[in-house]
C-alpha cells in the first residue's frame, strides 16, 4: 500500500523526532498527546531541531517551514481514522501500549499499518491487542531520529511480508536505512549494546574504575561515539532499567538483570539528562556540567 498520512502517538523526545523526520520527507503527520501542553512541548522541540538543521545547511528555511506545516497535534485518537500508518512512541511499558492500540484498532480502517517504536518489548504481545496482527510490526528508530539513520523493522510471527515491504519502502523514503529482524528481545542493536551498558554499571559498582574512565576507555578503546554512562544518561536511566527487566524476564539469566545501582537511581528519579542528574549532572539545556 502507499503510505501518505502518518500518525505518531506520543510526542515526547522520540515521538517529536519521528514526526519531524516524516514531515521532512513529505508525509502528512498527525501527532497525539494526552494534554495540549505536551503537544506544545513537542512542537517547540521540533522548531529548535529544524533551526539546527537549517543552520547546518542541510535544509533551506523555506523547506523547514514547509515541513513544520505538515505537522499538527491532537489529544484525540479518533482523529487517526484517516491515517495510513501509525507509529506508537509512548512509555516503554507494555500495558499502555496495548491500550493505545486497542483503541486505534476501533478507529482506524483495516488497511492501516500499526507499528511500535519499542526498543525491547515483544511485538507479538502488543499486536495481540488488535485484530490486525498481520499488519503490525516494530519500527524502532534511534535517538535522535533526525540524526540516527538506522531503523529496525521488526517482523513478528504474524506480520505479513507485504507489511514488511511497505515499511521498508517507507523507511527508505525517509532517507533512513532499514534492517529487518525477527521479534526477539532487544532486536539487533540493543541485543548487542545492553550487555555492555549493564556490565559497565557492574564494573562501577565493583570499583573497577570511575564513570569518567570507563566512558573514556570505551570511546577510545572500542571507538564508540559515546561511553556507556553517557548513553544511559542520554537515553534515560528509566528506559534502560525497563529494558533490562524485559531481557531478564525473557532469558532468566542474571547477566541481564538490572544492577542494583541502576534500580536505585531509577527509584530516586535520577534518570539522566531529562532530570538533570544521572551518572553525570546536566544544566537546564541538557549540557553536561564540568
Amino acid at each position: 500500500m502507499s503510505i501518505q498520512k502518518v500518525g505518531v502517538v506520543g510526542f515526547g523526545q522520540m515521538g517529536s523526532g519521528i514526526a519531524q523526520v516524516c514531515a521532512m520527507a513529505g508525509f502528512d503527520v498527525l501527532a497525539r498527546e494526552i494534554d495540549q501542553k505536551f503537544i506544545d512541548g513537542g512542537m517547540k522541540r521540533i522548531d529548535g531541531s529544524l533551526a539546527r538543521v537549517v543552520k547546518s545547511g542541510k535544509l533551506s528555511e523555506e523547506d523547514a517551514k514547509t515541513a513544520r506545516g505538515r505537522i499538527r497535534g491532537t489529544t484525540s485518537l479518533a482523529e487517526f481514522k484517516d491515517r495510513d500508518l501509525v507509529i506508537e512512541a509512548v512509555i516503554e511499558v507494555i500495558e499502555p501500549k496495548k491500550e493505545v492500540f486497542a483503541e486505534l484498532d476501533r478507529v482506524c480502517p483495516p488497511a492501516t499499518i500499526f507499528t511500535s517504536n519499542t526498543s525491547s518489548l515483544p511485538i507479538i504481545e502488543i499486536a495481540a491487542a488488535t485484530k490486525r496482527p498481520d499488519r503490525f510490526a516494530g519500527l524502532h528508530f534511534f535517538n535522535p531520529p533526525v540524526v540516527m539513520q538506522l531503523v529496525e523493522i521488526v517482523k513478528a510471527l504474524t506480520t505479513s511480508d507485504a507489511t514488511i515491504e511497505a515499511l521498508r519502502a517507507f523507511v527508505t523514503k525517509l532517507g533512513h536505512q532499514p534492517v529487518v529482524c525477527k521479534d526477539s528481545p532487544g532486536f539487533i542493536v540493543n541485543r548487542l549494546m545492553v550487555p555492555i551498558m549493564l556490565e559497565a554499571v557492574r564494573a562501577l559498582e565493583n570499583g573497577v574504575a570511575t564513570v569518567e574512565d570507563i566512558d573514556k576507555a570505551v570511546k577510545l578503546g572500542l571507538r564508540h561515539p559515546m561511553g556507556p554512562f553517557e548513553l544511559i544518561d542520554y537515553t534515560g536511566v528509566d528506559i534502560n532499567y525497563h529494558v533490562a527487566n524485559v531481557f531478564f524476564e525473557e532469558f532468566r539469566d542474571p547477566r541481564w538483570a538490572p544492577p542494583a545501582l541502576l534500580k536505585r537511581m531509577y527509584l530516586a528519579g535520577q534518570l539522566g539528562v531529562k532530570t538533570g542528574k544521572g551518572f553525570y549532572e546536566y544544566d537546564e539545556q541538557g549540557k553536561r556540567k564540568s
